[in-house]
């Protein structure tokens, strides 16, 4: 009962009317970009975006879906009421260290969700690798539902991209780079930082690439059933 309650209390922060999202972001500009775009709510009261990669697996980050709390999908119907979805099972990379990406030090933060039911209204994005090396010029896009002021939930909830800056609940959002075939999610968006390096929102986004982890991801997607 308890993690019900705490789910319901971030969902509650998200149904409000939502401003902008990722800081200095627009609305998505691809259909196909904000139509892979989920959102995640924990019993802790947290909230992180996920990027649906195959009908019944989201991707995001693995610090925001730690063990020791149930974890939820929100879908909004056609009267844009939210409604709970369960995950049936979450995966976390196994090399994966909290202290590290507190300190902002590389790790492999990343993490995958196991839907009980694919998503209605939701079409998985196509999922890459960056080029190596990553030049000035690169094209990057960054979505997520997270806040437009830090510490306000009720200014998050909707899908936003293309932003001067990840903040609080865009955790977990995909980084997808511009290739020939279209978007492909080449990273995730792992910590934010404000202004000059100080705390808050809008400043520097960390972003874990999945160079390394892409082997793993399509691996235990494919344990779950998904056809790749």
């Amino acid at each position: 009962m308890k993690a019900l309650l705490a789910i319901s209390a971030a969902l509650a922060l998200l149904s409000s009317t939502p401003a902008s999202a990722i800081v200095g972001g627009g609305v998505p500009s691809a259909e196909g970009v904000s139509r892979s775009i989920v959102t995640i709510v924990g019993s802790r009261g947290n909230f992180c975006t996920g990027a649906l990669i195959a009908p019944k697996v989201v991707l995001t980050a693995a610090h925001c879906v730690q063990p020791g709390a149930d974890y939820k999908i929100v879908e909004y119907g056609p009267d844009r009421q939210p409604q709970l979805k369960d995950v049936k099972s979450i995966a976390i990379h196994p090399t994966f260290r909290m202290d590290a990406m507190t300190s902002h030090r590389a790790t492999a933060d990343v993490a995958l969700l196991q839907l009980a039911a694919p998503a209605p209204g939701k079409a998985p994005a196509a999922l890459g690798a960056p080029n190596i090396p990553v030049v000035v010029g690169s094209r990057f896009t960054i979505a997520g539902i997270g806040v437009t002021v830090r510490g306000d939930g009720k200014s998050g909830g909707m899908v936003r991209v293309a932003g001067l800056g990840a903040c609080t609940g865009d955790s977990g959002g995909p980084v997808f780079e511009d290739k020939q075939t279209g978007p492909a999610i080449v990273g995730v968006i792992s910590w934010s930082t404000g202004p000059n390096n100080s705390a808050g929102c809008g400043g520097i986004t960390g972003v874990t690439p999945l160079t390394l982890y892409r082997d793993w991801i399509l691996q235990t997607a494919r344990q779950w059933g998904a056809g790749f």
